[in-house]
């Protein structure tokens, strides 16, 4: 290792207090936004605000340090309910949102967790502004005057827009603007009740000159550069509400199949009225077709009846509604049932006694169903041995009853229900009950043999009910033990044979099954039923069902595979295997775990051990891997230095990782280091050597050379011990500009997502904002702001000051770079290093205000020193200022935007550079607004004695 990197890891170990044990560190968190943001504001005590326009995209990033690498999840709030997101993004340090909706606003959390302490969360709330189009509703009074012959007609107009923020509203009649006030006949107000909401403008008993074009705008004060709405209304002595008629009957019975039209017309309203087609029920049937106040249903259902409405709107006075409900034809479901003499218990039928036949269907509509009965193929009367009666509807719907009155022989026959709608077109139901001596209740057993049913998990397995008796009846299936679903998720299941088919039966199905008989198609007595047992084996579940277990050469290493739940438990069997090879089998006593340990570990001892644990039902299976590799790597991505600049066009990278796990398994010999330029396939690949054993929490480091600017590479490190190769770590380096231990070059485009460690003060009133070109809204402020980056790139980013509404004038913006450390040109002494300070600036706009730099010195306490100043429009270009600085202690410097008295005063800062040495070029001050000048600039000169300690650390 060459002497110049030991010295600055020397430095690193001294400013960023890294030692070999203290590099795992539990999470920070940080929010940074860019996108369209319309202002970022710091609310008082709990968190940020961030404003933007609906449609627009929303993008956080959640920066983080910590060591293990944190985890990310973006998380939101809004009011009491919390959601998470559905997509992947929720996990991404970036989370983005294209066109964002006005739901979509709430508060966002960004929690980061590795591990170590407690997670680090950070929140911001999103703030969504819109502007809908505005609506005005007109309504009428008319009240009459006492001991006068007049009437006084007053008109309202009522203004709403939907909004964030609340919505002012303003009116016009033609070009004049209605002020409260400046006509004795207009009176303008907001309701008490719906203060904010919407403004009044009430026309007190109507005159001539008040029949006119009136317009009212709603406006958000252009925030966000939404523009003002307007609608308009014309106010005629021929203003009226709405009126229509319905051409068609209500309800209207059709039959399936048929086509139906209905047909709504306006029959009064100024202005013309629209009209529109509702459901009660719902949305309108997909195969609907609607022309104007025309609504057509071709082929229809039952599943499109229901009650349609036609709305008539035209803002004035309240809508007018019309409905009709359609009704379709239909008929199902016939069923029958016997009932005995009821003043009698037995459930027989008996000569000389009373019998009752009752008949049912489902029919629509219901006062069109008839019923005839029939006995033997002939029509059937009632008489006073043969009652026929119909149900009450509200008791029992559709149902009719046949009663014999002292039954004969000669009743003995069957006796056919036919149920028929009047309207015709749908076909009847015909129900047939066979009256005769082996007419006899049902009675239900379960078959021998058919109880207990021993089923595998997967089969397909019936259950069975005898039935005997004539008419055999429905039976019904349920559970007998547990108040749960049947297979198929309902309560009860159907069956005509008593059979109850299971289909891929599973271990939750194990219990007692109740067939019961049902009144339906067979006797109305009390219910018969039966219990059918139904075991369901299944193999042993286990556990684990794979564990990996790395442990190195001549240890020794104990494997355990416990049975969680088996049917049948008894008999279960073992078998242990590496690869195909049976290293033990035998069978379970009392325990439910058997355990494999391999005493010394040898090469041929690593791989997969299955062990399988078997019943009758089949086998459930643990594995474990045995393996000698190392775990992965873990990169520290907290250097404060990763990146610094050797040459033209080339840069290094300090890459630095800890080893998860050292002690682990065995020694680490070496590391396999592959790198590839991101997009190419091809992997160059070398080997660190590692001497003694690394520690826990032991920063290892290596510099990557020879790396072109900006492409960035993926890099792959893999441990190496006597095993092989361990699990492989990836991560992706990008080039930034370098920032500490000690400053000798900086260079910051804002293009990376960090923003180089710039970061806005909290002190500010609002915000710097990352910006590039290509995605810059200019339709609102066109005559402001850059239209490339400094390099004349149309996708390259900057960061700039919107100066748009809320904005004040005076109100300022702060950016603090990151705190340089200097370097020091002797331990004991001061330093006189001098640094070249350069940027680009861009100040185009008739609404300029100021942009300032200052030179924070960092110490017991810090102080800002202005350093350069510039105001006024300096033209559509990008300026460039130099100037030297003299730092004597570490220091940040700080960019302050200052709003001007107008909208159009974006100011814009990029390609920032910070060398050791004295500037080739400089500026000279220059105050003019208008010249074009670079502004002013101060001359700093500092000398406080600075004490610095050198520490010697080793580095591998």
């Amino acid at each position: 290792m060459d002497l110049g990197y030991g010295v600055l890891w020397l430095l690193t170990v001294l400013l960023e207090g890294i030692s070999c044990q203290g590099v795992y560190a539990p999470p920070t968190v940080r929010i940074i936004h860019s996108g369209l943001a319309c202002n970022i504001e710091e609310e008082r005590y709990s968190e940020r605000v961030y404003t933007i326009r609906e449609g627009e995209t929303l993008e956080l990033t959640c920066l983080v340090t910590g060591h293990p690498r944190p985890q990310i999840r973006w998380t939101k709030t809004a009011g009491s309910a919390s959601d998470r997101f559905q997509d992947s993004s929720v996990f991404n340090e970036t989370l983005r949102i294209e066109n964002i909706q006005r739901h979509q606003g709430g508060r966002y959390y960004c929690k980061a967790e590795n591990g170590l302490g407690s997670p680090a969360i950070k929140s911001i709330r999103v703030d969504v502004y819109y502007l809908d189009d505005p609506i005005v509703t007109v309504h009428q009074s008319i009240g009459e005057a006492k001991e006068q012959f007049y009437y006084e007609r007053t008109v309202f107009l009522r203004c709403i827009a939907n909004s964030n923020p609340p919505v002012r509203y303003s009116w016009k009649r033609g070009e004049e603007i209605l002020l409260q006030g400046s006509d004795k006949g207009v009176e303008i107000y907001e309701p008490f009740f719906t203060q904010g909401e919407t403004k009044i403008l009430k026309l007190k008993n109507l005159r001539p000159q008040d029949y006119a074009n009136y317009s009212c705008i709603a406006s958000v004060r252009n925030v966000c550069n939404i523009p003002d709405k307007m609608v308009s209304f014309k106010l005629s002595n021929r203003t009226a509400s709405p009126s229509i008629k319905l051409l068609v009957d209500d309800p209207i019975v059709v039959n399936p199949g048929e086509a139906i039209t209905l047909v709504c017309v306006t029959t009064g309203g100024e202005p013309t009225p629209t009209l529109l087609w509702v459901r009660s029920t719902g949305t309108l049937p997909e195969k609907t077709v609607l022309k104007g106040g025309t609504l057509t249903i071709p082929a229809i259902t039952s599943e499109d009846a229901g009650t349609y409405s036609c709305i008539a709107n035209n803002n004035v006075g309240n809508p007018a509604k019309k409905s009709t409900s359609i009704i379709v034809r239909a008929l199902k479901k016939g069923r029958f049932w016997i009932t005995p003499d009821p003043y009698h218990k037995d459930d027989n039928i008996q000569i000389g006694r009373e019998v009752k036949i009752s008949c049912q269907v489902e029919a629509v509509p219901s006062e069109e169903l008839t019923f005839s009965w029939f006995k033997n193929g002939r029509p059937l009367r009632s008489s006073e041995r043969m009652v026929i009666t119909q149900t009450d509807p509200d008791v029992s719907p559709g149902t009719t009853n046949l009663d014999i009155i002292d039954l004969k022989f000669t009743d003995f026959g069957t006796y056919t229900c036919v149920a028929s709608l009047k309207g015709g077109g749908i076909s009847d139901i015909s129900i047939d009950v066979n009256i005769s001596s082996s007419t006899v209740p049902p009675n239900l057993t379960v078959p021998k043999g058919k109880s207990p049913m021993v089923a595998r998990e997967g089969d397909t397995i019936e259950l069975q009910c005898q039935i005997s008796g004539k008419p055999k009846p429905i039976i019904m299936w349920s559970r007998a033990d547990k108040d749960v679903p049947m297979p198929d998720g309902s309560m009860q299941m159907e069956s005509y044979d008593g059979i109850l088919r299971i289909v891929n039966v599973s271990r939750e199905m194990t219990g007692t099954y109740r067939c019961q008989t049902s009144q339906y198609n067979g006797f109305n007595v009390k219910p018969r039923d039966a219990l059918v047992q139904l075991i369901v084996q299944y193999p042993p579940a286990v556990e684990p069902l794979f564990q990996e277990i790395r442990q190195g050469l001549g240890h020794s290493v104990t494997m355990n595979c416990r049975v969680l739940r088996a049917y049948p438990t008894r008999v279960l069997m073992y078998e242990w295997r590496l690869g195909n090879k049976l290293l033990e089998k035998g069978q379970f006593d009392s325990q439910d775990f058997t355990e494999l340990t391999v005493n010394i570990l040898a090469k041929e001892h690593y791989g997969t051990y299955n062990c399988s644990i078997i019943n009758e039902a089949g086998s459930g299976r643990c594995s474990f891997l045995i393996t000698g590799k190392a775990y992965p790597p873990e990169f520290y991505y907290d250097t404060y230095n990763p990146l610094w600049q050797n040459k033209a066009q080339i840069y290094s990278y300090k890459l630095q990782w800890t080893q998860m796990n050292p002690d682990a398994v065995d020694r680490i010999l070496a590391y396999r280091l592959g790198i590839r330029q991101a997009g190419l396939q091809r992997w160059w690949e070398r080997e660190i050597s590692v001497n003694g054993i690394i520690k826990k929490g032991e920063l290892m480091t290596n510099n990557l050379t020879e790396l072109v600017r900006p492409e960035p590479y993926e890099v792959r490190l893999t441990p190496i011990n006597r095993f092989g190769e361990g699990d492989s770590a990836i991560r992706i380096i990008k080039y930034s500009a370098p920032i500490n231990p000690h400053l000798r070059e900086f260079h910051c485009g804002f293009e990376e997502s960090n923003i180089c460690l710039f970061t806005q003060d909290d002190a500010d009133i609002f915000d710097w904002t990352k910006q590039s070109a290509s995605t810059r809204d200019t339709r609102y402020t066109p005559n402001t702001g850059p239209t490339t980056d400094a390099g004349g790139s149309k996708h390259g980013f900057y960061m700039y000051i919107e100066t748009s509404r809320p904005r004040m004038d005076g109100e300022k913006a702060r950016l603090l770079s990151p705190v340089f450390n200097i370097a020091q040109k002797n331990p004991y002494g001061s330093s006189n290093t001098v640094y070249c300070f350069s940027f680009f600036y861009h100040m185009y706009g008739k609404h300029i205000g100021t942009l300032n730099i200052l030179l924070r010195l960092k110490g017991q306490t810090s102080t800002d020193i202005p350093l350069w100043s510039a105001r006024g429009n300096k033209g559509e270009q990008w300026k460039q200022a130099h100037l030297n600085i003299h730092p004597t202690s570490s220091f940040q410097l700080i960019f302050e935007g200052v709003r001007g008295d107008g909208i159009e005063g974006d100011i814009a800062i990029d390609d920032i550079s910070i060398m050791e040495g004295e500037c080739s070029i400089i500026d000279q001050p220059d105050t003019t607004p208008s010249s074009g000048g670079n502004g002013t600039f101060i001359h700093i000169w500092l000398y406080p004695v600075f004490l610095f300690l050198s520490v010697l650390s080793h580095q591998r």
